[in-house]
């Protein structure tokens, strides 16, 4: 036997190294399933009208608005055939994700508008698009087999979609807005596409889309592409946010946001109402009431200020000659009758104020004799 110790080897370094592992395959293992798309499951497989399940999903963007419907001739892999227009609408929840991007939420179980297979469908309302459905039995209610998928030819969209137009006068009014869809698509299949049928729809904030089908006259071969216009309506007197929705063989090619203005001038016409139709009617009061107002001694109706009568004859004008003033005496306040320098020599004997006889000469020296003769 040797001197030598043995230390037994520590039996905990592989455990330890399976769980570091772990730790960092984790956050890999959460990335990969969310890159799996989003993912819908049921409490129940199969339920009757009237009852109820419960809806939960994972994988979903934070903090987005989900739409959860009961939908029927549908399947997970085919997806929703007939849109929405297949789906029982009315009875549809709406529910917002979690910062996880997870949710659940209590669903009542109504009967699609259309046969089963039915699928309860998922689908983003605002933002980028995504959906998931789950396979739902209704009980109860019909089924019929999917309609023949068309082999062939298929459309995708190449180009962004736009919307061309403006609004004018009319629509400043109320009148509808309207704008044309304008997008380039591609044939990527191995067989011609005649006439296709395209799905414009129109949505307004969290509402489904209302969908409208217009077919495009024209023929797209394998590998072509063509470019479509499409005109895209709204309701009179519609305003803000919009969304444009464009669907062919039940898938949606693209979207486009459109935001429609307020119509100023329906506001003004009815400013302009409150203002004017309380005036007429005032005048209109104001004039009923001179007529039922009983009549003056004067004959006259006055509201307000009252004016002075006018005589019913005019005066006659007339022209006479001004009186003549009698001849005042030109008497100053300080001299009196008797001692007035004018009246003074008129008192004596009377004598000649009219001035010298020019034949007579006489000289400023010789004196005049006065007296009588």
């Amino acid at each position: 036997m040797s001197g030598k110790v043995r230390i037994p080897a520590p039996k905990v370094r592989i455990p330890a190294l399976v769980a570091v592992l772990a730790l960092l395959l984790l956050p890999l293992a959460g990335t990969a399933a969310a890159a799996d798309g989003p993912v819908v499951k049921l409490s129940k497989s199969q339920a009757g009208t009237g009852g109820s399940i419960t809806v939960s999903g994972s994988g979903w963007r934070a903090h987005a608005l989900l739409m959860v419907l009961i939908c029927g001739q549908a399947t997970p892999a085919r997806g929703v055939v007939g849109g929405t227009n297949s789906c029982a609408n009315s009875d549809g929840r709406a529910v917002t994700t979690d910062a996880k991007g997870s949710f659940g939420k209590k669903l009542p179980v109504a009967e699609p508008p259309v046969p089963c297979p039915c699928v309860v469908h998922v689908a983003t309302v605002t933002g980028a698009k995504a959906q998931a459905d789950a396979v739902l039995q209704v009980a109860g209610h019909a089924v019929e087999p999917l309609p023949a998928e068309t082999s062939g030819g298929r459309l995708t969209v190449l180009t962004d979609t736009r919307l061309d137009g403006s609004s004018g006068l009319l629509t400043w009014f109320g009148a509808p807005p309207s704008r044309t869809l304008d997008f380039t698509v591609g044939n990527v299949g191995t067989s011609a596409v005649k006439n296709p049928v395209f799905q414009v729809g129109t949505s307004h904030g969290v509402f489904a889309p209302q969908w409208e089908e217009q077919e495009w006259r024209g023929t797209i071969g394998p590998g072509g592409k063509a470019r479509i216009k499409l005109p895209v309506d709204l309701a009179a007197g519609a305003h803000g946010d919009y969304s444009v929705y464009l669907k062919y063989s039940g898938k949606v090619l693209a979207e486009q946001p459109w935001g429609v203005g307020r119509p100023w001038g329906v506001t003004l016409f009815w400013i302009l109402v409150c203002l004017v139709v309380p005036a007429a009617l005032f005048r209109i009061g104001m004039a009923v009431v001179d007529r039922v107002r009983p009549r003056r001694a004067g004959g006259l109706r006055h509201r307000g200020l009252h004016l002075p009568e006018l005589p019913r004859r005019r005066p006659r004008f007339t022209t006479r000659a001004p009186a003549e003033e009698p001849p005042s005496a030109t008497t100053l306040p300080w001299f009196t009758p008797d001692s007035d320098p004018g009246t003074a020599g008129r008192l004596s004997a009377p004598h000649d104020d009219s001035p010298t006889s020019p034949t007579t000469p006489t000289s400023p020296t010789t004196p005049t004799r006065k007296g009588s003769t």
